[in-house]
């Protein structure tokens, strides 16, 4: 399964009442270009969200408040991975199925993506997904 979790760079401030700064940067941190952001918030625990995957696109999540579950499918195996801390993130190669579910009322979660926004990229439908996967995986040899 491709991915990679990952430590946001991380400034704490000399006095601790004004908090800590996490961030990356473009093409240094995360192995991509961002041609969009995106933050998903206001939804209620324990919420499920995603039910899809992208053919193209890559994605770094982060979770700035709150906890989120981030549930991963390449169609053999399922993982989770738990962002609940503002200065840890997950790059998401291509092809992965994801669903999040939210842990807690108002989580945030936001989204940097390698791609514009583009419908005909996105894989809606699970068993559609598998067809998808097996697809590439005879065309790559593996």
């Amino acid at each position: 399964m491709k991915y990679q979790i990952m430590s946001l760079n991380t400034v704490m401030n000399k006095n601790p009442k004004l908090g800590g700064l996490s961030f990356v940067e473009s093409e240094r941190d995360i192995p991509f270009a961002i041609k969009r952001v995106y933050c998903i918030y206001k939804t209620e625990e324990n919420q499920h969200r995603g039910f899809h995957a992208h053919k193209k696109n890559w994605q770094f999540l982060f979770c700035p408040y709150g906890a989120i579950d981030i549930i991963l499918n390449d169609g053999e195996e399922t993982q989770t991975i738990t962002l609940d801390d503002p200065s840890k993130g997950l790059v998401l190669n291509p092809g992965l199925w994801r669903e999040m579910v939210w842990k807690h009322d108002d989580s945030v979660l936001c989204v940097a993506a390698s791609e514009y926004y583009d419908p005909d990229e996105y894989i809606r439908n699970y068993k559609e997904y598998l067809l998808y996967r097996k697809s590439i995986s005879t065309v790559q040899g593996v």
